[in-house]
C-alpha cells in the first residue's frame, strides 16, 4: 500500500494527526485505509469497536482534496462525531431531519462554498424520497470520497440489515469520479463479498483487522440468583458507566426499576417506550446523568460514549457476532473493561422458539445458536474462542483477561465419570424431567417432587451431593452444549439423551477429550483477580487527581452542551494524571490532547493539574 504515497503526504497525514487529535502514531491498519482513500482506491476496512475506524476516513478528509461525504445510520451518532470534530477544529456539518430551514441553510452554503471538509448524512437522505435531487446538487459540490460507516447493515447475511442500505449502489453511477470506501466493526468473509457486490466498488482495498479485544475481560456465569451476580459486578464498577442486556422488555423495566430503587443511577431502553422517552434515556446515558442503561438489543448503533467499563448480557444473545458486537461496546477508549454474559441453557431454547414461530429457524440460525451454546460452556481461554471463531489465530497462551485464564474456573478432575452419571440420571428419571429436577436428584435433594416420585430410591439420588446444586447445574448446560444431552423444545421442556450421550454411558472410552468445568470455589471468598490490562492502564495514575479531571471535564461538557466524552477521553484524562504537565507546551505531549484543544481547554485542565 505504501506504493501509493509518497513521503510529504504521508507527512501530513502525520500531521493532521497529531495536530487535530493529539495523536503520535497509527493503530494498526489506520495508515493503511488512510492511504487506500488517498489514493483514490475504493477499499473495504473492518476493525474492531475501539480500533479507531473513523479516524481512517476523517484524517484523509483534511488531507485530500475536495468534500468527504460520510454515510451514517444513526442521527445521535453522526451529532456526536460531528460535535467531537468541531472540538478538534476539524470543519464539519451533518445534515438530518433535527436540523432546523435556517441551519439546513447555513449547511448547505457552507458545503457549496468549500467551507466543510466532512458532511455527515443519513442513507435516507441519499436514496429516499427526494434523494436524487439531494445527490444530483452534491455531485456539484466537488466531492471527492464517500465513506459508508456500520457497512454490515447493507448484507442480508449481516446481523443488522437495513433496506435501504441496499440502495446506496446508487452512488456509484452519480459519482463516478469519488473513491468509495465500506466501514464496518464485524463482517465475515460472506458479508464483505455482499457488500463489495452492493456498492460496486472496484478491485477494493480489503483490510481486516484483528477481531481480538485484549482491552476487555471475558467472564461467563451460569445463572444463579441473578440480583446477587449483578451486584457482585456493578460492586466492581461503583459510579462507572455499564450495560445491562436483557432478553425482554419486561425484565428491561423490572431490573431498571429495582437498580434504581437499590440507589444505582439506571434508566430502561426498549422499543416499547415512547420515541420521546428512549431517547431522553439514551441522551442521559451519553452525558453521564446515570450509570447504567438496562436495554433489549435496541440498544446499541451509534452509541459513542467511550468510557463504558462494562456490558453484561442477562441472558444469552443468539449469536456470537451479535455478542462480539454488543459486548464490543465496552472500553471504546482501550482502558479495562468487563464483558460478562449470564446464560442458562433456557436462553437457547427460547430463541429456537421465537425464531421457529418467526419462520427464522434455518439450519444456519440453529448452528449460529449451537456456537454461542458452545462458547458460554466451554472450558478455556475465552479470548482465543472468539478470535479463533471469526478466523484469526491467537498466539498468547495466556489472554490474562478472562475467568478461565485468570484461574476463576478450574477443570474438574474426573469429568468422563461424573458425565455419566448426569446422563444416567437423565436416563432413569425416564428423560421426562427438566435440567432443575436432574440436579435436584444428584444432589441428593429430599424435595416434595423428588420424594412423591420416590426418586430418593433410584441409584443416582445423591451421586454428586458433595458438589454444590450451581456445580452440578453447570455441568448439565456444559453436557448439553457439547451434545451429550439435549433440551427438548416443548412448552415444558425437559432433559433427553442424545446418541452420543447413549454411547458415553454404554462406553467410557467413547468420549475422548471431555471436559467440564466449574467456578473455582476459593473464588466466592476472595475479590476476583483484576486484568492484565487493567493493572497495566492504572499504573502511575494519580486516582484521586483522576477524579478531579474527571470533574473538570464534566463541568466543561454541561457548559457547552455536549456528552463528556467530546471534550476528551478517559485515556487523556489518566495521562494527565500520570504526567501531571504543568504547561501548555507540556499539555500538547499528552495523547488524545491536539492543538486547538490545548488552546481551548487547556488552561481549566493546567488549573487542576497545578
Amino acid at each position: 500500500m505504501n506504493a501509493f504515497m509518497d513521503t510529504a503526504v504521508d507527512a501530513r497525514l502525520g500531521d493532521a494527526l497529531q495536530r487535530y487529535w493529539g495523536y503520535g502514531s497509527f493503530r494498526p491498519l489506520q495508515r493503511e485505509a488512510m492511504e487506500a482513500i488517498l489514493a483514490g482506491r475504493d477499499s473495504i476496512v473492518v476493525l474492531p469497536t475501539g480500533g479507531g475506524k473513523s479516524l481512517c476516513f476523517q484524517a484523509p478528509a483534511l488531507v485530500r482534496e475536495g468534500l468527504a461525504v460520510v454515510v451514517s445510520p444513526l442521527i445521535s451518532l453522526m451529532k456526536d462525531q460531528v460535535d467531537t470534530l468541531i472540538g478538534n477544529g476539524v470543519p464539519a456539518a451533518f445534515l438530518n431531519s433535527t436540523l432546523s430551514s435556517d441551519q439546513r441553510r447555513t449547511v448547505t452554503e457552507g458545503v457549496r462554498d468549500g467551507r466543510f471538509r466532512l458532511l455527515y448524512v443519513s442513507p435516507e437522505r441519499l436514496v429516499g424520497e427526494g434523494g436524487e435531487a439531494f445527490r444530483a446538487w452534491l455531485s456539484r459540490c466537488n466531492v471527492s470520497f464517500i465513506a459508508v460507516d456500520e457497512a454490515h447493515c447493507i448484507s442480508q447475511w449481516g446481523h443488522d440489515f437495513r433496506p435501504e442500505y441496499r440502495q446506496l449502489a446508487a452512488l456509484r453511477g452519480q459519482f463516478p469520479n469519488a473513491s468509495l470506501h465500506a466501514f464496518t466493526a464485524t463482517a465475515t468473509a460472506r458479508v464483505r463479498r455482499d457488500i463489495a457486490s452492493q456498492l460496486a466498488l472496484h478491485q477494493p482495498v480489503e483490510l481486516v483487522g484483528s477481531f481480538d479485544r485484549p482491552n476487555l475481560l471475558y467472564r461467563v456465569l451460569p445463572r444463579n440468583a441473578l440480583k446477587k451476580q449483578l451486584q457482585a459486578i456493578l460492586g466492581r464498577h461503583k459510579g462507572e458507566g455499564g450495560i445491562i442486556y436483557c432478553t425482554s422488555r419486561r425484565e428491561v423495566d423490572a431490573l431498571a426499576s429495582w437498580l434504581s430503587d437499590s440507589g444505582v443511577r439506571a434508566l430502561p431502553y426498549h422499543a416499547g417506550l415512547d420515541d420521546r422517552e428512549r431517547s431522553k434515556n439514551q441522551d442521559a446515558f451519553l452525558d453521564e446523568d446515570i450509570d447504567v442503561i438496562v436495554a433489549t438489543v435496541a440498544f446499541g448503533m451509534g452509541i459513542d460514549r467511550s468510557d463504558v467499563r462494562f456490558v453484561v448480557h442477562a441472558g444469552a444473545p443468539q449469536s456470537l457476532e451479535h455478542y462480539q458486537q454488543e459486548s464490543g461496546r465496552a472500553g471504546r477508549d482501550g482502558l479495562e473493561a468487563e464483558c460478562v454474559l449470564i446464560y442458562s441453557t433456557a436462553d437457547f431454547m427460547k430463541w429456537r422458539l421465537m425464531l421457529e414461530r418467526n419462520g427464522e429457524l434455518t439450519d444456519s440460525a440453529r448452528k449460529l445458536l449451537r456456537d454461542i451454546e458452545r462458547y458460554a460452556a466451554s472450558v478455556g481461554c475465552r479470548h482465543r474462542h472468539l478470535v479463533s471463531y471469526f478466523g484469526d489465530t491467537y498466539e498468547r497462551d495466556d489472554c490474562g483477561a478472562c475467568d478461565f485464564c485468570l484461574g476463576e474456573l478450574e477443570s474438574v478432575a474426573g469429568a468422563v465419570d461424573i458425565a455419566r452419571k448426569v446422563i444416567s440420571c437423565v436416563a432413569r428419571v425416564g428423560q421426562r424431567f427438566g435440567a432443575a429436577h436432574v440436579v435436584n436428584v444428584l444432589c441428593g435433594s429430599t424435595n416434595e417432587q423428588v420424594s412423591s416420585r420416590r426418586h430418593h430410591e433410584l441409584s443416582t439420588f445423591g451421586l454428586l451431593k458433595d458438589s454444590a446444586v450451581s456445580e452440578v447445574r453447570g455441568y448439565v448446560e456444559q453436557l448439553i452444549a457439547q451434545g451429550f444431552l439435549r433440551q427438548t423444545d416443548d412448552q415444558f421442556p425437559v432433559i433427553a439423551l442424545t446418541t452420543e450421550g447413549v454411547a458415553l454411558l454404554k462406553d467410557a472410552s467413547a468420549a475422548a477429550g471431555l471436559a467440564l468445568s466449574r467456578q473455582r470455589r476459593v473464588v466466592r471468598e476472595r475479590e476476583p483477580r483484576r486484568s492484565r490490562v487493567e493493572a497495566e492502564a492504572w499504573e502511575g495514575v494519580d486516582r484521586d487527581l483522576f477524579e478531579k479531571l474527571r470533574a473538570v471535564r464534566m463541568q466543561i461538557a454541561r457548559s457547552r452542551g455536549v456528552p463528556p466524552y467530546v471534550v476528551f477521553h478517559d485515556t487523556t484524562l489518566r495521562e494527565m494524571a500520570r504526567l501531571r504537565p504543568q504547561t501548555l507546551d507540556a499539555l500538547r505531549t499528552v495523547y488524545g490532547v491536539g492543538a486547538r484543544k490545548a488552546e481551548d481547554l487547556g488552561q481549566y485542565f493546567l488549573d487542576a493539574l497545578r
